[in-house]
């Protein structure tokens, strides 16, 4: 029996959410709105207080300087949006006010932090007026102009105002230069043909200065601004802010980060780098999600940088390209992102195998000592699916090569692991070596003679410097590079019958700045603002944003690029294998997870690493991406016993389990520790292998409708404040609770546990809980895992590989409500055909458990179903011992224990036929 211990713990302070009331229509052309007013009252009732604070503040740090003027005293600090966010500059009041913005020094912060803004902008700042406004089809288009110049160069005197409405649950803003045409991101975005009939929103307007106002018409409730300001649109340069409620929202593109971001001036950067000591971002994920309380919530979609601040308040910062904002109104979280990738496209459904554990390192040094690894696994009966191969395999690290004498035995090595049913995945990245002699390496030579590669302005091949040295860089956005991307996939597989690709180093990565030559003068590579990116340059560790690509100028596409090689590389492999494609990437882009997983980068083996990827892993699955992982047990450094047991117990859990270590340390698989770590690292796999048809049938769900397979625990528990910034647990589906130890020395962890019913996954001794947090008993080999109550849990026994696993019998387990129900269901098809749902060629069985009855209904069925049996139920909370079961109809004997655990066995029931059980 487990120990739990309820704890006093301070809960999270609630989330402020102001609920007004409808907000009139605008009452007419250059006026201002009675909520603006409204608000500039609320502001002028607090001026005497505020520049009383000023005053002191002043005093107390020893000058009176100038008084600033009142406009700019009356601006709380919460309210002071930054008018000045050049990185490395001295902000002083000649260069604040030569902006026309308000400068008031501020007491600096710990180094490292953001603090308030000493330039901010003023409440008369010049903006644009609302000229006109009439209705459309969809929605509405209006003309915004703008009086006077801003400080940065080209701004644009008129711009087009599109409103569409586009479901009642989704709203579509787009701003784009009302007279010349700018690049857009060519991202396949449904196209509705009319407009929403009973949106759940109402959208209102200031017409000068221009603002809108957002709000939910049950409630009144406010959700976008109490004003979105139009700062400086300009042609590089953009930065519209406004207020939001809520005091911080949930989006990270790095591992190294909470979920829950605060609202205090920080950068969130969207602009996809390479990886950087301890600032990894690896991707593009530009999606920022706001919980609310009363199962309200909201997302906003746009394609920038985003500085928040307690106001709380948004300022979005893009250098280019159109300000396009999807918001997404739920009204719960999961609605909000399962509409988000009604949008961006919905995953792709992976390969069973892909589900399995996944063992790789940099530094295997042959494929000989690949093969020992594998083989020891095996010896241990230790579960693996797939083994992968480093860049040590190629020649001169080398795309499409062999090492052929140090991994001379590879294709044997990849013919026993089919053998076997596990498989093989090898890694390949974007630059092409340039320095081979003419004639010796086909994909540069062919690439070069077809126009492949990223050009220079002066259109010869950009060249800079990655593994192999001097390299090129192939260009996605062509589509003939697509083919020559396949024919050198096919060419490699002759030789080695690889199953999924790993793709690396696509920002895309560059070990020089541009190119080189460097990069050329000009507003591409030194755009009059530069958002927060590795080095302060759009060209740092990449290459040159002046780069010539097929589509466009790579200043456009940088954020594009990882994206458009896994398009590439999923429909080379479809082509290739004829099976559903296996990749993971490192750069992502919205809709990323059409294509491709993602691992969260080169971490490093430290305890705080190992909890930076929670947030890691829920964020990608808000993005989409829900095949996602961190290196378990780190990437560089050297990991101890402790830490890696741990880390195994933690990754059994990521969407995608892969163990991966750098060279030159000492190895971290689990055949590589003690007995007793070894032990622990297999039962856990062995638990993740026995709940693959639950996560099989999740990942179903995320891709047929974009549910979340790892998420928060705010998703299912949005009214409870405390689980907004719970971030060291989460959830599979709904029902799977995670709780791992993430720190060491010690032998019980605390965790949440939400209101209700839970039972633990091993023993199914049930917790009840008021939302509370419980210590729970954690040895060294133990993992708390709890079912919610309601649940049904397809498993099955575990086997040494999913091919073995899947042809074991299932065991259903039922985690009984207080009202005695449950239920559950179970995807079943192949594992890896294409689009098996989408042919019918699959199995779907709903379970569902009430007055004391268990039923299995078939809803579709297949041919894969008569192959499996159903073996045990195991139903949790019965609270008292039945005197007989019968099972359609007969009675069959069972076992009942003092937890009140009820279990039958040796049903030998096809998953393809309906059943009853009943215990009376």
């Amino acid at each position: 029996m487990k120990s739990y211990q309820k704890l006093t713990a301070a809960q999270p302070a609630a989330c402020r959410v102001e609920e007004e009331g409808a907000a009139p229509t605008p009452s007419g052309h250059g006026k201002l709105a009675p909520w603006w007013v409204g608000s500039g009252l609320l502001v002028a009732a607090v001026l005497l207080s505020t520049i009383t604070v000023w005053v002191l503040r002043q005093v107390s740090v020893g000058w009176l300087g100038p008084t600033p003027p009142p406009k700019c005293i009356l601006v709380p600090e919460s309210h002071r949006f930054d008018c000045y966010p050049e990185r490395h500059v001295v902000v002083t009041q000649e260069l604040c006010e030569s902006r026309g913005c308000c400068f008031i020094q501020s007491p600096p912060l710990a180094e490292g932090k953001q603090g308030v803004p000493w330039c901010f902008y003023p409440p008369d700042f010049s903006s644009y007026t609302l000229e006109s406004l009439n209705q459309t089809a969809l929605g509405m288009v209006g003309l915004l102009v703008r009086r006077e110049k801003a400080y940065y160069p080209r701004d644009i005197e008129k711009l087009r105002l599109n409103v569409e409405f586009e479901t009642d649950t989704r709203l579509h803003i787009k701003i784009t230069d009302a007279a010349n045409p700018r690049y857009e991101v060519p991202l396949d975005v449904p196209r509705v043909m009319k407009r929403a009939e009973n949106p759940i929103y109402s959208l209102n307007f200031s017409w000068d200065p221009f603002g809108l106002l957002l709000q939910r018409r049950a409630t009144g409730t406010v959700l976008c601004g109490r004003g979105i300001c139009l700062c400086v649109p300009a042609d590089s340069t953009a930065a519209p802010a406004g207020s939001w409620p809520g005091r911080g929202g949930t989006r990270t593109t790095r591992s190294s980060q909470q979920l829950l971001l605060a609202a205090s001036w920080e950068d969130a950067a969207y602009t996809g780098a390479p990886a950087a000591p301890a600032t990894p971002s690896l991707g593009v994920a530009p999606q920022l999600s706001l919980p609310f309380s009363s199962s309200l919530s909201l997302s906003i979609f746009p394609l920038k940088e985003v500085v928040l601040q307690p106001a709380p308040g948004l300022t979005w910062r893009t250098i280019g390209g159109v300000l396009d904002f999807y918001i997404f109104l739920g009204p719960d979280p999961n609605m909000v992102i399962q509409q988000y990738q009604q949008v961006i496209g919905f995953p792709a459904m992976p390969p069973l195998w892909a589900l399995g554990f996944h063992l790789c390192r940099w530094g295997y040094g042959s494929s000989n000592e690949t093969w020992q690894t594998v083989r020891a696994m095996r010896n241990y009966q230790i579960p693996q699916d797939a083994q992968w191969n480093d860049i040590d395999y190629m020649d001169g690290y080398r795309d499409f090569t062999l090492d052929s004498q140090k991994f001379a035995s590879l294709p044997s090595l990849v013919e026993d692991l089919h053998k076997h049913g596990q498989h093989y995945v090898m890694i390949l990245d974007p630059g092409i070596s340039s320095t081979s002699p003419h004639g010796s390496y086909w994909p540069f030579d062919e690439g070069l003679r077809r126009g492949l590669f990223l050009n220079t302005t002066q259109g010869q091949p950009l060249i800079g410097q990655v593994w192999p040295g001097y390299t090129a860089f192939a260009d996605f956005s062509n589509p003939d590079t697509h083919q020559w991307w396949l024919e050198n996939l096919q060419h490699f597989y002759a030789r080695v019958p690889f199953d999924g690709l790993w793709i690396d180093m696509n920002e895309p990565s560059n070990f020089m700045d541009g190119s080189e030559d460097g990069c050329p003068p000009g507003e591409f590579d030194s755009p009059p603002y530069t958002p927060a990116v590795l080095g302060d340059s759009l060209s740092a560790k990449t290459v040159c944003a002046s780069a010539k690509q097929k589509l466009s100028v790579h200043y456009n596409l940088h954020n594009l690029y990882g994206l458009m090689e896994a398009k590439a590389t999923a429909s080379a492999l479809v082509k290739i294998r004829g099976k559903r494609p296996f990749i993971i990437s490192r750069s992502t882009f919205p809709s990323q997870g059409r294509y491709s997983g993602h691992w969260l980068g080169d971490n490093r083996s430290q305890w705080k690493d190992m909890y930076y990827s929670i947030p890691g892993l829920l964020s990608f699955s808000l993005f989409g991406i829900p095949l996602v992982g961190a290196d378990i047990c780190g990437f560089s450094g050297s990991t101890s016993e402790e830490l890696c047991t741990r880390w195994m117990q933690l990754g059994a859990f990521y969407p995608f389990a892969r163990n991966h270590n750098t060279q030159n340390e000492k190895a971290q698989d689990p055949t590589a520790f003690s007995p007793a770590a070894r032990t622990s690292m297999k039962d856990v796999l062995l638990t993740r292998y026995a709940l693959l048809p639950f996560l099989y049938t999740l990942f179903h769900r995320a891709h047929l409708q974009g549910d979340t397979v790892a998420r928060p625990l705010f998703f299912e528990f949005p009214w409870d404040v405390a689980t907004w910034e719970l971030d060291r647990q989460f959830l599979w589906g709904r029902s799977l609770l995670v709780t791992p130890v993430l720190e060491p020395g010690v032998d019980s962890v605390t965790g949440y546990v939400p209101q209700g019913t839970w039972y633990d996954f091993y023993t199914g001794s049930s917790v009840n809980s008021s939302g509370e947090m419980l210590k729970m008993s954690a040895p060294l080999e133990h993992l708390n895992l709890h079912i919610r109550e309601g649940s049904i849990l397809p498993t099955q026994k575990p086997g040494t590989t999913t091919e073995v696993t899947r042809g074991n019998p299932l065991r259903l387990i039922v985690a009984l409500s207080s009202h005695a129900t449950a239920w559950g269901d179970l995807f079943w098809d192949d594992g890896e055909s294409l689009d098996t749902f989408e042919k019918g060629n699959y199995s779907y069985v709903v379970f569902n458990v009430t007055q004391n009855i268990f039923t299995s209904t078939v809803l579709h069925a297949s041919a894969e179903a008569i192959k499996v049996t159903i073996g045990t139920l195991s139903i949790f909370g019965v609270q008292k011992p039945p005197n007989k079961v019968l099972l359609n109809g007969q009675e069959k004997l069972f076992s009942y224990l003092d937890n009140q655990v009820l279990t039958v066995s040796d049903l030998g029931m096809s998953l393809s036929q309906g059943f009853s059980l009943q215990w009376l």
